[in-house]
């Protein structure tokens, strides 16, 4: 099969930190939007080889196939359960087809030829967006923009830059990008030992997102773009341990902020320095705090720069792997979930590499996104050790939720490609209920330490 990367002349360059304040597109650009492209920015043809299918967006908060009652929690349904694949990758073909491979698939194909394989189906683009949710990315590209050197954004909360000319464009587009305004769910971690044991975590989330308030314009100047509340359900000796964050728009001016509440000791104290590579609780550090989402949290200990577009085989339209009826004793196998549960399609990705900088300290040297041009979303990641090694190779599992009209992060991955273990991560498949999504039942005033106190008291 025929490979074609695809770069567009923009970002050819690598544009330095001075000019990106100044990086908004013309009016004749932003009028694509909706027409060549969709209302985000992607490139509404499919490829010349038609693999790649075009963009239809028929669907609009409707999944054919699954009867939603809307805020009701059930478990998603998959609309193309039966479809077949079109094609298996293995250790034993993978050449033939590495073009459209990242490093850290063609990693594990190698190091687990027997167990290890990627289901190829059918592309489909069938889902869009609300029309209030383009109306904001369309004002974004040609009012938003990047201050104090990219560590903020000025403009509306949804996708500012469906255009981007830089790296640092690119990443704030994969940090807000239409999702849920209220999100409520609980979730399942599992770390998955080489032997096939198995440690287990249970939370439950409740995050309120002001960049996707579909009633409320989301204007930066409002300083929050989200905060989250998380309850440790499992194990039992964490029981009720309560951690809050706030995230901001702009990392210089209002850094993260973050609380925990013990119920042992019936206090709340804050997380200096909350995120970057602290390890996940409970992931034995297969995973770190800004690994949620493949990447969160401020961009400043790194350069950020965008390798254009490639067409990559990633995980897209993946119900099998989030539905109800899928057990864990199948799902999660030894060194790396089962591939019979997961689903790739090849599509147009944007490069997205950041290199360390000098100076400053992670436990990654060097990370590759790779983010889905129809939804601005990370779906894989590589990363790298301080010497340059790969070290490890992350995958979220999207799939289009009826209640906010958008794509919901559902399971996520990470796996260690040298000790053979991983963490599967906001997994709700044996949960009583599936995410509940832009109920709108949460207010600011539920995310602050004397909440914390109240609920202890």
């Amino acid at each position: 099969m025929k490979i074609t990367t695809l770069f567009v002349a923009a970002v050819a360059v690598n544009i330095g930190l001075q000019g990106h304040a100044l990086a908004q597109v013309s009016p004749e650009e932003a009028a694509k939007l909706g027409k060549e492209l969709t209302c985000v920015g992607a490139e509404k043809a499919g490829n010349a080889e038609g693999t790649i299918p075009p963009y239809t967006g028929k669907y609009l908060g409707e999944v054919p196939g699954w009867n939603h009652v809307k805020f009701s929690g059930d478990q998603p349904v998959d609309p193309y359960a039966d479809e077949k694949p079109i094609l298996v990758i293995t250790a034993q073909n993978m050449s033939q087809y590495e073009s459209h491979l990242t490093e850290g698939q063609k990693a594990l194909l190698k190091r687990y030829p027997t167990s290890y394989k990627m289901n190829i189906y059918p592309g489909h683009r069938d889902f869009r967006y609300p029309d209030y949710a383009c109306e904001r990315v369309k004002s974004n590209a040609l009012n938003a923009k990047l201050v104090d050197d990219g560590m903020g954004i000025e403009g509306l909360g949804q996708v500012p830059f469906p255009i981007p000319k830089n790296g640092m464009e690119l990443l704030w587009n994969h940090q807000l990008p239409i999702r849920a305004y209220t999100e409520d769910k609980v979730s399942d971690l599992a770390s998955v030992l080489p032997n096939g044991s198995i440690g287990w975590g249970r939370a439950h989330g409740r995050n309120l997102s002001q960049a996707n308030s579909p009633k409320v314009e989301p204007k930066t100047e409002g300083g929050l773009q989200a905060m989250s509340w998380n309850t440790t359900l499992k194990p039992v000796r964490d029981n009720g341990v309560v951690s809050i964050s706030h995230e901001p728009y702009n990392f210089l001016v209002n850094p993260r902020q973050a609380w925990s509440y013990s119920p042992s000791t019936r206090r709340v104290r804050q997380l200096p320095g909350y995120g970057y590579d602290q390890p996940m609780i409970g992931t034995n550090g297969t995973m770190t705090v800004d690994e949620d989402r493949l990447y969160n949290g401020s961009p400043e200990r790194y350069s950020w720069k965008m390798l254009g577009k490639r067409e990559i085989y990633v995980p897209a339209n993946a119900y099998k792997a989030n539905a109800g009826n899928v057990k864990y004793a199948d799902l999660l196998t030894p060194n790396h979930p089962n591939p019979s549960y997961m689903r790739y399609e090849l599509r147009r990705v944007w490069v997205l590499e950041a290199t360390l900088k000098e100076g400053y300290r992670h436990v990654y040297g060097k990370r590759v996104l790779f983010i889905d041009e129809d939804t601005w979303n990370a779906v894989l990641s590589d990363n790298y050790d301080s010497r340059g090694a790969l070290w490890k190779h992350a995958m979220i599992n999207y799939y289009y939720h009826p209640d906010m009209s958008a794509w919901q992060a559902g399971s996520q991955f990470f796996m260690d490609l040298n000790s053979g273990q991983y963490t599967g991560y906001g997994m709700t498949n044996e949960a009583k209920k599936g995410p509940i999504l832009n109920e709108g039942k949460f207010t600011p005033d539920m995310y602050t330490a004397d909440a914390a106190r109240a609920m202890g008291r």
